[in-house]
């Protein structure tokens, strides 16, 4: 059977058009004002939707908010606005998150102030909700520091997540970054090793050459095609699950948890 990235066989890949956030599972604003006023205030916002071709001063004011915010803007068609609600929404739609977002540089700097080695969990669009709540709770309950996320392409942090996380997303800091390529770039100068989790690896998790200890980034992949080949390329080590039965694939979740769990286990032998 063809080798292939950690997926989610389960979930069918990525969440389709329907998949977005409705209004009983995440906090919906509506309406050019009160997005505006909702960021001036400084409300974390999950995402905003605005109507495509339209030329307003505060849809610009908006988009240019949200993008120094790090919040992602999608210019939809009337259609889809009037999927997400009902009601009058003059062409704007925003939810707010269930958390508020940490800057990963100030994470990074007191971890390292602190004498503490930096164990961080990067996650490459990882879209499905649940999945996504399960990946924090495993990495809450070993030791992780932070949770890395891109912009554009990551599960909406929504009811849902919070739920399957068992409240993990209340105690550990996710940090939302505009761009992964300078992510990786920046933890690789500040001393933070790279360690993808990859079928594509040679080496595997239980080889003894593999160093989980001192400061670390895990790295795990989509659930439809694993890591981005631009972001596997940039990695300082890849490594592999190995595994004995026919199906050689592991929902992502599970798999963060055990590479998570050696790296704990590594941790506290050193």
């Amino acid at each position: 059977m063809e080798h292939r990235n950690y997926r989610d066989r389960e979930g069918g890949g990525r969440p389709r058009y329907h998949s977005q956030p409705k209004a009983d599972k995440m906090e919906m604003i509506f309406g050019l004002r009160p997005i505006l006023e909702a960021l001036h205030a400084g409300k974390t916002l999950e995402k905003v939707y605005l109507l495509k071709g339209t030329k307003h001063s505060i849809s610009q004011e908006i988009t240019d908010l949200a993008k120094a915010a790090g919040t992602p803007v999608s210019l939809v068609p009337n259609e889809k606005l009037d999927q997400l609600t009902r009601k009058n929404h003059q062409g704007a739609v925003a939810f707010l998150s269930a958390i508020s977002y940490s800057p990963l540089d100030e994470i990074v700097a007191s971890l390292f102030e602190k004498g503490k080695d930096p164990l961080l969990l990067i996650l490459d669009r990882i879209t499905d909700v649940r999945n996504f709540g399960a990946i924090a709770r495993n990495a809450e309950c070993m030791g992780v520091d932070a949770i890395v996320v891109p912009t554009r392409g990551a599960a909406q942090i929504n009811a849902d997540a919070l739920k399957t996380s068992a409240g993990a997303l209340n105690l550990i800091p996710v940090c939302r970054e505009a761009n992964l390529k300078d992510t990786l770039h920046y933890l690789k100068n500040s001393g933070i090793r790279v360690v993808a989790c990859t079928e594509k690896a040679d080496d595997t998790l239980t080889d003894t050459t593999v160093d989980l200890t001192g400061p670390i980034a895990v790295m795990m992949g989509s659930e439809e095609d694993g890591i981005s080949p631009e972001y596997l390329k940039r990695a300082d080590v890849r490594v592999k699950i190995p595994m004995a039965g026919q199906i050689q694939s592991l929902n992502v979740s599970v798999a963060s948890g055990i590479i998570l769990y050696e790296a704990l286990r590594q941790r506290q032998q050193a």
